[in-house]
């Protein structure tokens, strides 16, 4: 689960360093994103990267849903006979809701990926200009759409605070010292990718971008 939560984290990175280019201009953020059809060309198809990229992270999203089953279930089958009364335990909001945050996630990546990468739920859905449809998404009148999209960001903001300091742990973090610095980095990483997601829909919201 840690590591392909790892996988799942690099390519949030990278796709959200890639939506900051839309604050360098229209014909800039096109030519990045018309760029990402033809990586590999001529020895790969026109494409082919994006559909190689996206075939690694459904198989991904699928080993980290399926090691999360198998970890409730071991979890379950450690203690078969419900405590006749059990102590609150202390933990975060994030760790108490890790697996509802999981599903709502998800469903927003499908609502993602029909709204920005097939166009079918996007108001220009324009393959060939991406930045229009950025724009026309996150309209200052379509300001639902914008505070759907905050809450997804901020829901994946506390899955990967609680998720990013449990792979940190599970990957050799083991010390006082280790924790510490595990809370640190994992808090660290999910404020900076929410705050890199959230200003591009609210730079539209704003005029910012237009």
């Amino acid at each position: 689960m840690a590591v392909t939560g790892i996988l799942l984290v690099l390519f949030l990175i990278v796709h959200m360093l890639g939506n900051l280019k839309i604050f360098t201009g229209e014909t800039s953020f096109d030519h990045y994103a018309h760029w990402l059809r033809d990586i590999g060309a001529p020895l790969l198809p026109h494409t082919w990267y994006l559909w190689i990229q996206r075939t690694v992270l459904t198989v991904a999203v699928v080993a980290h849903i399926v090691a999360a089953t198998v970890l409730a279930r071991r979890a379950r089958a450690a203690r078969p006979v419900k405590y006749a009364h059990r102590k609150k335990v202390q933990g975060s909001y994030a760790a108490r809701t890790m697996r509802w945050g999981g599903v709502i996630i998800l469903l927003f990546v499908i609502y993602h990926i029909l709204d920005l990468t097939t166009g079918h739920l996007n108001p220009q859905g324009d393959a060939s200009n991406p930045y229009g449809n950025v724009v026309a998404d996150f309209a200052p009148e379509r300001w639902y759409v914008t505070l759907f999209y905050t809450l997804a960001v901020v829901t994946v903001g506390f899955h990967l605070r609680h998720g990013a300091f449990s792979a940190f742990r599970s990957l050799g973090q083991q010390s006082p010292k280790g924790e510490r610095r595990a809370r640190t980095g994992a808090l660290v990483l999910a404020v900076a990718l929410c705050a890199g997601y959230l200003v591009v829909p609210f730079a539209v919201l704003t005029g910012l971008v237009s």
